[in-house]
Formats: structure tokens, C-alpha cells, sequence
């Protein structure tokens, strides 16, 4: 899942960025408004993760613009701004969840992972298609009876697919999910972890569309 991290301290930034793409997230940080809306107008986030204060403005400025627009994208206010008149003015102007700073990373993924699963219509918090419930707070999954463990990029392409289920999944929309904005992507990366994916789910769980994509296989009667 790709998030937008927008927030202009660099060291608090860089430590949410690593901290989430531990938890199996695709960070992209910018530090103001104008490159936020910019990335925003791009599209492919699943979440963002927004502070107030920044050098060009209010982040709830930014955030009243998006539900302006009718965007619906989840965002998460994170910010130093904790009393409780500053967390009220945050949720009445949109937002989904509101953190004060200092934080722990767990429970930032974990509000990040409810507002998303929020967003996309769903009550559980696991994912389930043809015999597979996958738990995206363990990047694990299970399937007769078996525990099945991921890689980040692994669970990345496979959750992509199971969000959809049945419906193609291009290769470039794949990449967008494995790889951010200051990484080389390689070539054969999707095909790798495809491979690496079928081998512990079966050969057939994970169909290619030759020259566009793949999808996950229809369930067998």
C-alpha cells in the first residue's frame, strides 16, 4: 500500500518512512502543501499521513481542499497539535484518525491499516480469496491449515491482487505498490515475486494475463 507521509521534519520523517515500510507499506514523503498536492493529483495512495504545521501553509488547509474535491482518500493527522480542540478541529475538517506527536510506529500502521480497510468497505481486518485469509498486521497468511510467511514486496504484490480479486492488476500498478518514487525498480521484479508467490500457494492461485498483467484464479467449484 502506497502512503503519503507529508511533513517537513526530516528526521522524524525518514524514521516513519523506514518504520512503515517494515510494517509492508510503500512510503512517499514530500515536505509542503504545493509538492503534497502535486503527488496527490498523481493518485495511486492508499493513505496519507499529514501534519499541520508546514513551511507553506496548514496541512488542514490541504486536507479541506481534498474533501472539497469530493476525494475520499483516508487521511491520518499527525501532528504536535494534541489538545483536544486541536484533534475535534482536525476530525470535523475530514480527517480519519488524528495522532498526537511523539507516537509509536506500531500504532501509526495500525491506524493506518484500520482507516484504509475503513475506506475500502471492509469490517475484518483480514483479506480472504480461495482458501487464503491473509493478516496484513503480520504480512503472514494461512491456507489449509498452513502458516504462510511473505516478504514486504511478496505481501505487497499478493495483497494488490486479493483487493481486486479476479480482475486484472497491470504490471506498472504493481510496481507503483512495490517500489517508491527513489527506488531503481528491476525489470523482472513482478515476475520474481510472482514466481516466489506460487510456489508457496500453488501453481495455478496466481494467473498471468500475457502482456497486460495478472489476476488471482476463480475459485474452483
Amino acid at each position: 500500500m502506497r502512503v503519503l507521509i507529508v511533513e517537513d521534519d526530516e528526521t522524524l520523517a525518514d524514521g516513519l518512512s523506514v518504520g512503515l515500510r517494515l510494517q509492508g507499506f510503500t512510503p512517499e514523503l514530500v515536505t509542503c502543501c504545493a509538492d503534497a498536492r502535486e503527488a496527490l493529483a498523481q493518485g495511486g495512495f492508499s493513505a496519507v499521513v499529514l501534519d499541520l504545521m508546514l513551511p507553506d501553509g496548514s496541512g488542514l488547509d490541504l486536507l479541506a481542499g481534498l474533501r472539497a474535491g469530493g476525494d475520499r482518500l483516508p487521511v491520518l493527522l499527525l501532528t504536535a497539535l494534541d489538545q483536544v480542540r486541536d484533534r475535534i478541529g482536525g476530525l470535523d475538517a475530514g480527517a480519519d484518525d488524528y495522532l498526537g506527536k511523539p507516537f509509536d510506529l506500531g500504532e501509526v500502521s495500525a491506524r493506518l491499516r484500520a482507516i484504509i480497510r475503513r475506506a475500502e468497505g471492509r469490517a475484518s481486518a483480514l483479506l480472504e480469496w480461495n482458501g487464503l485469509r491473509l493478516d496484513p498486521s503480520r504480512m503472514s497468511g494461512e491456507m489449509e491449515g498452513r502458516e504462510l510467511r511473505f516478504s514486504r514486496r511478496e505481501f505487497s504484490v499478493l495483497r494488490a491482487l486479493i483487493e481486486t480479486p479476479g480482475v486484472i492488476v497491470e504490471k506498472d500498478r504493481l510496481e507503483e505498490r512495490l517500489y517508491g518514487w527513489q527506488e531503481g525498480v528491476e525489470s523482472n521484479a513482478v515476475e520474481v515475486h510472482v514466481h516466489k508467490l506460487r510456489g508457496k500457494l500453488g501453481a495455478g492461485f496466481i494467473e498471468t494475463v500475457r502482456g497486460v498483467g495478472y489476476r488471482l484464479a476463480e475459485p474452483r467449484p
